[in-house]
Order: structure tokens, then C-alpha cells, then sequence
């Protein structure tokens, strides 16, 4: 007795213990109240168990403590025979009173020693005392286990039935009850004969209480739950579980939470993710698994979907199960960027004063200083002077390395830094053909990059989380960024023209205004070298896509995109494009179609970068001591150029040498190929590749390697 009355004098309630009170972190789409998943490995919901109907704790009060509301907290006889059990090795035995139980969880922990058991009957009298019996039997609620996972009886009730603790029936609310003692051995979905036998009880014992009546009793019926199997952790599996690991390294790269506040926390996480557009992004990507050739094992696609002013990330798409491959498609893996590096030049040129409407050369192949290799159009394609709005259109190489050259690689490579391509990207480089995209960033940086062009110069920081609430509903993060110019306006609305080429009439993308064209379209395909990917990011006033696709062997080494869907190349104009299209026409079907409101006139002066033509070829090539950083991938098939080299007007006289991916020529009224009206036929007689378009049309050329273009 005397150890009792110490106790009592110098124990005071303790702090509650860390796992009483750790709750899992919700996290929900765009609109703040459409779950998207759950992170922690604590399955608990706190909540306010006074709204809760009133045979809930009745119930519970009934399977595990008659005398709850009349006794002083603790069962002397009950602790002494829960004691003696555990000791000799028995089935383990509670405290008896819910009191006892709720100090055990909520303060203490598990205890079998002489001691603790004391403490524990000594802080369950205390408690009795200090607090009323709805405080002690709420916080009991929210802290048992009721089994599947479920810590407290909201999580319990959505576990067992699939929804919340105040949508409990009294059959339910008997059943939850009733497993308590034994919640996986008598889950009814183990033993169903157990768990009725145990909901039984329960509900004769509160007729027996005065609880409920024998009518009530008697129209009760043992409830249907949820097959347990079908709750498996599906918050990291599948396409969400890649948002939900980006939703939880972007808290912690934040430095403001830690593994155990979002996992133990309780915490509200509204995404920036959109429901429907992150469904229309699967449904986009995913629609790769029906093209002949495509296998998902070994080919990936990665999505990236962004509002260009606030960084907010609407959709992705990283993979299609993140429990098969946790490696992130979007803001993991890397893909040689090819041609999509080549706005950045454009942007160089705008900074020094140039124009996309100054003139460069594109013939093809040209030798340029410090190269001993030449560097070539897709397919050979020649042509004469041509604007840079032209050349991004058909993404002719040797006008951009030659643009690359006037304005120091240096400076493309600033621009691209600068856009939203980190430094440290592999493969970035100061060289001269880094124009043509060696380097290789991750699909959501060539969205940022974009991104930047698409708001006028300023860039942003891509984002998945808009904000994130505690327990108590108070705001403690909020993901909003400030933008940060990096061009000027006019420098960016001098480039537009030429970025909106690529998507209408001859250009790479030229499908995506058949597609969408109420909306001002602006973009870049890219095709890398080997075609070991192939990208295309476009956008529209208020949104950014960015579509990589590329392929890796069993080892993960990067291997070529060949032999899908019949193609005999793999470029950006192909199926990025495509899936581009499938995602964007639903995602925009509500954006108005106003042009980018940040345009400004551009007054610039005109510029002549093309060479003077000479009038015989050079029969030696310049000689050179050091080689390329990379092979130049051949881009854009032309669909109304020569395919012999042209004059410095662009006009071309006859079908010298032919056009290998097929197409038509200047002055030839065959748009599958054939003869050229001006001036004899290809190779004698035909266009070798011939002039079906035979995966889909190439707006006014023919066979481009399968009809598709880059």
C-alpha cells in the first residue's frame, strides 16, 4: 500500500507516447478534397469522436469494460490475474479496464513487469480523475488497433467498410468492437464463424446494458467488409506512386519536414496535381502499349505537364508501376535532348541583337571550323538561304550549328542554364555542336526550360506540392514560387515566330495545329543521336507539356528506338507528337484561345549570315585536329524542298541524287515523290524510298522512312 501511495504522490501524467499519436499523412489532388493516396506506416485519422453517433463508444464499452462509467479506472483483481498469466508465459492479457488499456497505448506501451503494471494502475485512477470518461474512451477510440493495418476507428471503419468513422452503422460499429481483443485472428475475413460469434456477443451484452432494445437487436445484420487484400499500401503502387515519392522528396528536400512528420504527422497535402489531366496523361502515355513493336519493359515514355507562371506540375506521367521501377521517368531518368536544345541558340541569337528572320545557309553537308566531319541535314536534305524561322520549322542542322557558331556555343549554353537546364547536366558542354542536344537533362527540366519561353522569360520552379496543412487544419507549407526573369520579353516574342512554325504548316510538329487549332501552338521536337530518344515539348498560352520517349536494354544502357510501329526511324515528330496531342486536346478543351499575353512587337534588324556560293565544290575537306563532341542526328525530312543542293534563293533545277526518305520537290507536282516536273527524275526514273506514305500523312511531302516526321 505504502509503494502505491508514493507512487500516486510523485507520478504525473506523462506525455502522450510519440505512437499514440502519429496519424497518417493524406494527400490529395488539385482540388484539396479528392484522395490521392496515403504516406506513413501508422494507418491512423484523428478525429473529434464527439460527432460520432452515440452506440460507437457504446459499443466498444460493451465488448471490453461493463463498468466503464462507473468505476475509478482499474480492476485490482484483474491486473493481478492479467499479471500472473503474462509472467508464467501465457496468452498475453490487458489491464481489463479501458482505462488501464488507454494508459498502456497512449502513454506507457506494452508492459508485463511488476512495476509497470503499477504505474499503470496508478495513472489510470489519476487519469480517471483529471479527465472524464468521453475524453478517455474518444482517446481510446482514436488509438486502439482494430486490426488491417487501422490505427483508431475512422481508419478502422474505412479499412473494414470503406468509409468514415461517422458513416458507422451499429452493426458495423458491434463488429469493430468485437475484434478488439484479437483483431487479425478474428477478422471475419479470416475466421467469419469467430467474428460473428464475437458481434453477437457484443450486441446481446448492450441489450443486457440497456444499450439497445430486442428489436433493434433482433433487425440487426452482420455486415459485409471489404476484401483486406484489395488494401494493399495502393497508394505507392501504380502511376500515383511516383507522384506520391515526388510529393514526399519534395517535402524533404524543402528542409522543413523530416521523415517522421510526414510519415507520423497527420498531415494535408494538397498536390498541383489535376485529377482529369493526370488521367488523360495516362491514358496518352499508356496508349504507347498498342503500337506494334512498343514494349513498356524496356521503352519508356515520360510526361510532364506544367502551368508556365506558377511551376505547378498538372499531370505526369514517370512510369506505369512505381512498385515494379521506382525510377522516376520524369525527374529521374536523363534522354539526350537532340534537337529540342535548339531554341536556346535562338535565344543566344535574340540577346545579341538577332532575328529569327535573319538568313543562314542550309546546305548540307557543311564543314565548319575545328571539324573534320561534316554536318548534315536529315537525310542529306540541301537547301539554300533560309531564315531561322524556316530552318526550326524543318530543324535544318547546318543552319543552327551555323547560327551556333556566330553566337558562340558559350552563349546557347547560358540560355539553356538560364531557361531552366541545370549545370550539371550530363553531357552539357560549351562546344560547338552542343547545339544539336548531346546533353542529356531530365523530361521535367526541358519542361521548365519551355516553361520559361512560354512565360515571357521568366522562370519558374516546377512543383508538386501546392500547400500542407497540420492536424489541425493550420497552413505550415505553402508551395508557391516567385518567378525570376531571365530574358527580356521582346528578346522571347522575337523567337516566337519560329517556335510557332514547328507546329503548323511544313514544320516537325505540323499535326499538332490540325489538332488543335484554336489555340496559338508553339514548340520543338528533338531527335537524339542513334535515335536513342526523342522528345517533343510544346505548349500553348497556360500550359507546358514536355513527351520523352527513349530505350534501355536489360542492364539499363541506352539502346536505339527501332522497329516500332513499323517506322524504320524513331523521331520527336513521330510518336511524342502524338501522344502530345492525345494528352493536350482533352487538357485544353477549356483554355481560351487568346495568344501569350506578354507578346511584344520586335523591330530588329535583318540579317544576312549566308555565305557568298561559290561557284565549284570543295573536293578536300578542311582538315582538323580535334572531332566532334557528337554525331549530328539527322532532323527534319523537308516536304517541299530540293533534295539536290539549291542556290542561295532556294530554288533548285532538277532530282540530282534523289530523295532516300521520299518527298516531293520544288517545281514537281507529285506529293508522294515520283518524277520532278523541273528537271528530270530522281535517280532516272523514281524517288528512291518511293512515295507512299505509309504510317500517316507528311503535310505536301511523301515517304518520310514510314511517313512521319522529325
Amino acid at each position: 500500500m505504502a509503494v502505491f501511495l508514493y507512487l500516486y504522490n510523485t507520478l504525473s501524467i506523462p506525455a502522450p507516447d510519440d505512437l499514440a499519436l502519429a496519424q497518417k499523412t493524406t494527400v490529395y489532388y488539385s482540388d484539396g478534397t479528392t484522395e490521392m493516396g496515403t504516406l506513413g506506416d501508422i494507418n491512423r485519422q484523428i478525429i473529434d469522436t464527439t460527432t460520432l453517433p452515440d452506440y460507437v463508444p457504446r459499443t466498444i464499452v460493451a465488448s471490453e469494460d461493463r463498468t466503464f462509467y462507473t468505476n475509478n479506472g482499474v480492476d485490482l483483481k484483474g491486473i493481478f490475474r492479467a499479471l500472473v498469466n503474462n509472467l508464467r508465459g501465457g496468452a498475453r492479457q490487458g489491464g481489463s479496464t479501458l482505462t488501464q488499456q488507454y494508459v498502456e497505448r497512449y502513454y506507457m506501451g506494452e508492459t508485463t513487469s511488476y512495476t509497470g503494471k503499477l504505474k499503470e494502475a496508478v495513472l489510470a485512477i489519476k487519469i480517471n480523475r483529471e479527465k472524464s470518461k468521453d475524453e478517455v474512451i474518444g482517446a481510446y477510440m482514436n488509438t486502439i488497433y482494430f486490426g488491417r493495418g487501422a490505427y483508431g476507428i475512422d481508419a478502422a471503419a474505412q479499412a473494414y467498410f470503406g468509409h468514415g468513422a461517422n458513416q458507422l452503422t451499429l452493426s458495423e460499429s458491434a463488429l469493430l468492437a468485437a475484434v478488439i481483443p484479437a483483431p487479425s485472428a478474428w477478422d471475419p475475413a479470416v475466421n467469419p464463424d469467430k467474428a460473428k460469434e464475437r458481434w453477437e456477443r457484443d450486441l446481446n451484452l448492450m441489450v443486457e446494458d440497456g444499450w439497445l432494445s430486442q428489436s433493434e437487436r433482433d433487425a440487426a445484420v452482420f455486415p459485409e467488409t471489404i476484401d483486406p487484400d484489395t488494401l494493399n499500401s495502393a497508394s505507392m503502387t501504380g502511376t500515383n506512386g511516383y507522384l506520391m515519392a515526388q510529393v514526399k522528396e519534395e517535402l524533404l528536400a524543402s528542409g522543413q519536414f523530416d521523415e517522421d512528420r510526414i510519415g507520423q504527422g497527420g498531415l494535408r497535402i494538397t498536390s498541383t496535381i489535376d485529377k482529369e489531366h493526370q488521367e488523360q496523361a495516362v491514358a496518352a502515355a499508356e496508349g504507347m502499349n498498342e503500337v506494334d513493336g512498343w514494349d513498356p519493359t524496356y521503352q519508356h515514355v515520360a510526361l510532364s505537364s506544367m502551368d508556365p507562371e506558377t511551376g505547378e506540375i498538372l499531370a505526369e506521367y514517370a512510369g506505369a508501376d512505381y512498385e515494379k521501377r521506382q525510377q522516376n521517368a520524369v525527374t529521374q531518368d536523363i534522354a539526350m535532348a537532340g534537337s529540342s536544345f535548339k531554341p536556346f541558340a535562338l535565344l543566344a541569337n535574340a540577346r545579341l541583337g538577332g532575328t529569327v528572320y535573319d538568313t543562314y545557309s542550309g546546305k548540307s553537308p557543311q564543314y565548319f571550323r575545328g571539324m573534320g566531319t561534316p554536318v548534315s541535314n536529315d537525310g542529306g536534305y540541301s537547301f539554300g538561304n533560309v531564315t531561322l524561322v524556316k530552318a526550326t520549322a524543318y530543324s535544318m542542322n547546318t543552319v543552327f550549328v551555323g547560327l551556333n557558331d556566330d553566337v558562340e556555343p558559350e552563349n546557347t549554353m547560358k540560355a539553356a542554364i538560364d531557361a531552366g537546364i541545370p549545370e550539371d547536366t550530363v553531357g552539357l558542354n560549351d562546344e560547338l555542336l552542343n547545339v544539336l542536344g548531346p546533353s542529356s537533362p531530365h523530361n521535367i527540366d526541358l519542361a521548365t526550360a519551355y516553361s520559361t519561353i512560354a512565360n515571357g522569360g521568366q522562370r519558374v520552379t516546377p512543383h508538386i506540392v501546392k500547400k500542407v496543412e497540420d492536424s489541425n487544419n493550420k497552413l505550415v507549407y505553402s508551395g508557391d514560387v516567385e518567378p525570376t526573369r531571365v530574358f527580356d520579353v521582346e528578346e522571347v516574342s522575337s523567337i516566337m515566330p519560329a517556335l510557332e512554325a514547328v507546329t503548323k504548316g511544313d514544320g516537325t510538329a505540323n499535326r499538332v495545329d490540325n489538332s488543335i487549332a484554336r489555340l496559338v501552338t508553339a514548340g520543338k521536337t528533338g531527335t537524339s543521336s542513334d535515335q536513342l530518344s526523342a522528345q517533343f515539348i510544346g505548349f500553348v498560352p497556360g500550359m507546358v507539356t514536355a513527351v520523352s520517349m527513349y530505350q534501355s536494354d536489360a542492364d539499363g544502357n541506352s539502346v536505339p528506338l527501332d522497329d516500332v510501329g513499323g517506322l524504320d526511324q524513331f523521331h520527336g515528330g513521330d510518336w511524342p507528337v502524338d501522344v502530345w496531342i492525345d494528352y493536350m486536346k482533352p487538357a485544353t478543351a477549356d483554355l481560351p484561345g487568346d495568344d501569350f499575353p506578354w507578346k511584344v512587337e520586335s523591330n530588329r534588324k535583318v540579317q544576312n549570315n549566308a555565305p557568298t556560293p561559290v561557284p565549284t565544290a570543295t573536293s578536300e575537306a578542311p582538315q582538323s585536329s580535334s572531332e566532334p563532341t557528337a554525331t549530328p542526328t539527322p532532323e527534319a525530312t523537308p516536304s517541299a524542298e530540293p533534295t539536290k543542293e539549291s542556290d542561295e534563293d532556294g530554288n533548285t533545277g532538277g532530282g540530282n541524287g534523289g530523295n532516300t526518305g521520299g518527298g516531293n520537290h520544288n517545281g514537281g507536282g507529285n506529293n508522294g515523290g515520283g518524277n520532278n516536273n523541273g528537271g528530270g527524275n530522281n535517280n532516272g526514273g523514281g524517288n528512291t524510298g518511293g512515295g507512299n506514305n505509309t504510317g500517316g500523312g507528311n503535310n505536301g511531302g511523301g515517304n518520310n522512312n514510314g511517313g512521319r516526321r522529325n
